[in-house]
């Protein structure tokens, strides 16, 4: 069974970067797609992007302007780069894995069954 585990959320300054990770533990085997969603206070959760086992990312939406999201070689950690951060960022921030569907990597929430518990992204004007 595959875990994962956020970290690096907290709180900054508008116009600041952080760098969210997910550390996956189990059954590494378990999955070749890592996604990246948000919920802001409020909201339903919302796409980032996903990367696959290949470190071919895909972004939803305009999310590629600030965005970027890599793998590490082992494909352990998967990484969420927020630059540029708004108010409006503030959310709460997941990763979620599975496998390819048909060779490609889904975007939407309901194609995720395993979660991480989020870290929570505060951006103070």
């Amino acid at each position: 069974q595959v875990q994962l585990v956020e970290s690096g959320g907290g709180s900054v300054q508008a116009g600041g970067s952080l760098k969210l990770s997910c550390a996956v533990s189990g059954d590494t085997d378990s999955g070749s797609c890592m996604a990246w969603f948000r919920q802001l206070p409020g909201k339903r959760r919302e796409s980032v992007g996903v990367i696959d086992s290949d470190g071919r990312a895909t972004y939803a939406g305009s999310m590629r302007e600030r965005f970027a999201i890599s793998i590490d070689t082992a494909k352990t950690t998967a990484y969420l780069q927020i630059n540029g951060l708004r108010p409006d960022d503030a959310a709460l921030y997941y990763c979620a894995t599975r496998w390819r569907i048909n060779g490609q990597c889904p975007t939407g929430e309901r194609d995720y069954q395993v979660w991480g518990q989020g870290t929570q992204v505060t951006v103070s004007p």
